[in-house]
């Protein structure tokens, strides 16, 4: 993976996130009701991680900015997407997980490799 690559997945990555915070953030109710998903008690369960992935993506622009600079970011999003992939996973395998969810896991688990991918290649001179 080079620079150039390492620079493309994480303005996705951070395009990706941010959007997909701004979606909950915005419209929570409306997704949720769309997908036949049962609303929280208290949309600020929501509204905060919406706003944690709104951070997330800031950071992975930050990344794709300036990769060999940022390096030290990357082991967070691997977490991100490490925490998201294995819980999701393991609802979905053990109990269910409502669909909406679903795609992301599937996006995330691929994030996951790539974060891991231009973390090890950025380790390496040159990129």
């Amino acid at each position: 993976m080079n620079l150039t690559h390492v620079r493309l997945l994480f303005g996705v990555a951070g395009a990706y996130d941010f959007l997909i915070g701004l979606t909950f953030l915005g419209f929570g109710p409306r997704l949720f009701d769309s997908a036949g998903v049962p609303q929280p008690n208290h949309w600020g369960y929501i509204q905060f991680g919406a706003l944690l992935l709104c951070i997330f993506g800031v950071m992975f622009c930050a990344v794709a900015a300036r990769p060999e600079a940022n390096r030290n970011l990357i082991p967070y999003g691997v977490l991100l997407k490490v925490s998201y992939v294995g819980l999701v996973g393991c609802y979905w395998a053990t109990s269910g997980v409502p669909t909406l969810f679903i795609p992301f896991l599937f996006i995330d688990a691929a994030m996951l490799v790539l974060f891991v991918l231009a973390w090890q290649a950025l380790g390496r001179k040159p990129v």
